[in-house]
């Protein structure tokens, strides 16, 4: 689905959103948008309203933007910044017109914006913004009272740990009490907050386009913080594979080691079944190659014991991806000759595969003389034996049977 449908799919839901719990129009919005489409319509429809002269859309959009990331720390969200930067002005703006005797209109706002600043923003979920925008809120909880934890002076006696809500709709915070925290441990945890949010960043733009070098030496040694808990999933792989492959197998390593797929073998299983489908494309076997030679220690979700990112992959997926690979190809052939398509995916895909066969045989990773092995790659080199490199595959495979 292209980009303006899901706008209007999204206008339309804000147009009658406001009186539903938080909760049910971010996951309305969520079935609505696919994945792979939210963080670009979140910039280009969500967080303008941001900027509403109507407090019931930033509220809502609020809870949107945090809730698309709700599975991780807010710290990593990468509209922090953006919702950050909301709750200073807006809380100023109360502040100042507080001081004047008045309540300002944005208290509720604030409040929704320091909720979510804290990580509790799931105890917005259950109450609609046009219920949040007119529920009195008490002085404990007006904006002149809200910090946060990584602002250098609390000066607030009062913390919410535990609110609650009553059929009046206000709201009972549980005091306690606070020191001022250490402002170079706080400096030191927002540079790395702040690096691990750039990085989610460019890991969700890896994506959509070619990373430059640049980014992608920022991203690298950022990856492991961003696999525990993974932040992509199986759909994300093949479109990063295909941009940004020197950054899949760091990627996939960091999905072995992570303590989430320890014990969770058919999210590890759907992974590795991206690799088995690969297309015969030179940056697949560039990754499968770099794979198949990588000693790197590893889970072995299978047994349980321990394995190598190797011995994974040799026994997990290189059977599957040149069976794969083969149909792949028989059906570009079939498909040349009906005259369907006139590029040369075909004899390219071929000579590709047969060279990536060869290494393998050249650095023991498979046995030429094994069925097991190279059976079904030795009747396709024969097929295809008016290529060069089929050609000389198969006499590797002749030599070794007789």
């Amino acid at each position: 689905m292209s980009i303006e449908p899901l706008r209007a799919s999204v206008g339309h839901l804000f147009s009658r959103a406001y009186d539903l719990p938080c909760l049910t129009a971010a996951q309305a919005f969520s079935q609505l948008v696919p994945p792979t489409s939210r963080f670009q319509l979140a910039l280009d429809a969500l967080l303008p309203l941001l900027d509403s002269q109507e407090f019931a859309p930033r509220i809502l959009v609020s809870f949107i933007l945090y809730s698309l990331y709700a599975g991780h720390p807010i710290a990593i969200n990468p509209f922090r910044s953006v919702l950050h930067a909301a709750f200073v002005r807006e809380r100023d703006h109360a502040i100042r017109f507080g001081g004047s005797g008045g309540v300002s209109e944005n208290e509720q706002l604030v409040w929704v914006l320091w909720k979510i600043l804290r990580g509790d923003g799931n105890d917005i979920g259950p109450y609609s913004p046009n219920t949040l925008t007119r529920s009195p809120l008490p002085t404990k909880l007006r904006a002149a009272n809200l910090t946060l934890d990584d602002e250098r002076t609390i000066t607030s006696p009062y913390e919410s740990t535990s609110d609650t809500s009553d059929s009046s709709g206000e709201f009972h915070p549980s005091p306690i009490s606070h020191s001022t925290p250490d402002t170079s441990t706080i400096s030191e945890e927002d540079e790395r907050n702040e690096n691990i949010a750039q990085a989610m960043k460019l890991l969700l733009a890896a994506r959509e386009r070619v990373l430059t070098l640049s980014e992608q030496r920022t991203l690298a040694p950022m990856i492991p913080q961003l696999t525990s808990p993974p932040m992509i999933t199986s759909l994300d792989l093949l479109p990063l594979i295909s941009n940004n492959p020197a950054l899949v197998q760091p990627l996939f390593i960091s999905i072995l080691k992570s303590p989430h797929f320890k014990n969770n073998a058919q999210g590890l299983s759907t992974c590795l079944e991206v690799l088995k489908h690969l297309p015969p494309t030179l940056s697949s076997f560039d990754l499968l190659g770099r794979m198949l030679r990588d000693p790197t220690p590893v889970n072995d979700f299978a047994t349980g014991g321990r394995t190598t990112v190797a011995d994974l992959i040799r026994i997990e997926v290189l059977g599957r991806f040149i069976h794969e690979a083969i149909n792949w190809l028989d059906n570009a052939e079939r498909e040349e000759m009906e005259g369907l398509i006139s590029d040369d995916r075909f004899p390219k895909g071929v000579q590709n595969l047969c060279r990536f066969y060869t290494s393998l045989i050249k650095l023991s990773i498979v046995d030429p003389t094994s069925d097991a092995d190279s059976a079904e790659m030795a009747h396709f080199s024969l097929r295809n034996a008016r290529f060069e490199e089929a050609n000389a595959l198969y006499r590797i495979f002749a030599q070794g049977k007789f």
